[in-house]
């Protein structure tokens, strides 16, 4: 994956000059050799920027995502798994869409796989898987999160001004943060595009399908109740940020 993530990075760059880029490796606590390989990659690499965070112990994916997400320092800033399910290349498609989308430097555009539910990548997969991620979509529809079809995908890209807006609001470390990121973002306004791309199931999964998915469902009626019992808030932008969206969407 990162062989492909630094092919794809190098040509850009050496295509337009005005190009820079950063890779930041998040390590959730794994007992193998990922930090290790991972920092002799960014020594042995004549680029100097590749980082590598490191946590002790284990805080789910999606706590890995939000402190990965306040170390980074670029203008855009793209969340993608590590293990190359997604094509990298994928990522000029949606900064195209991103950059037609964003107002104000708000944006935000996730990666799709909606377009691939009747190809042999899912029609082939098991009844139970299938009829889990049926239901987990239907969960989802009715907990608020709607007009997305793919919540969960792991390759999305942000402005940096959405993602400075969006993750200090963060509450959920697990594999449901997806939904509180995009949840986050239709409250605050931040216009958010769905763009295909290629996807491959890979083996090798940590995901339990029934304990995760009961994981899930649960952690997605407490993101909503939390929510509309005011426990949880959500830091709103600042006014003129608002008022610069209002002014751009009344042009539309």
């Amino acid at each position: 994956m990162m062989k492909e993530t630094l092919d794809f990075l190098k040509e850009k760059a050496t295509k337009d000059t005005a190009f820079t880029y950063e890779i930041l490796i998040v390590d959730d606590g794994s007992q193998d050799s990922t930090v290790r390989i991972a920092l002799e990659m960014a020594q042995q690499e004549d680029i100097k920027d590749i980082r590598v965070v490191s946590f002790e112990k284990n805080r789910g994916k999606g706590g890995a995502v939000i402190q990965g997400m306040q170390y980074t320092r670029g203008e855009y800033i793209l969340m993608v798994d590590a293990d190359g399910a997604t094509r990298f290349s994928d990522l000029d498609a949606l900064q195209v869409k991103l950059k037609a989308t964003e107002r104000d430097g708000l944006g935000v555009a996730v990666g799709s796989r909606a377009h691939m539910v009747k190809t042999d990548a899912v029609v082939k997969r098991s009844f139970i898987r299938n009829f889990l991620m049926y239901s987990f979509h239907k969960v989802v529809y009715i907990l608020g999160c709607r007009g997305i079809e793919d919540t969960q995908c792991g390759f999305k890209l942000f402005t940096r001004k959405a993602a400075q807006a969006i993750f200090p609001n963060m509450h959920v470390e697990g594999w449901v943060f997806d939904i509180e990121v995009l949840m986050i973002a239709q409250q605050l306004r931040i216009p958010i595009v769905e763009v295909p791309v290629a996807w491959q199931e890979i083996d090798g999964s940590k995901v339990s399908l029934m304990r995760d998915s009961i994981q899930m469902a649960l952690d997605l009626l407490i993101i909503r109740m939390n929510y509309i019992s005011g426990i949880w808030k959500i830091k709103p932008l600042l006014k003129a940020e608002v008022d610069e969206v209002d002014k751009k969407e009344a042009k539309c």
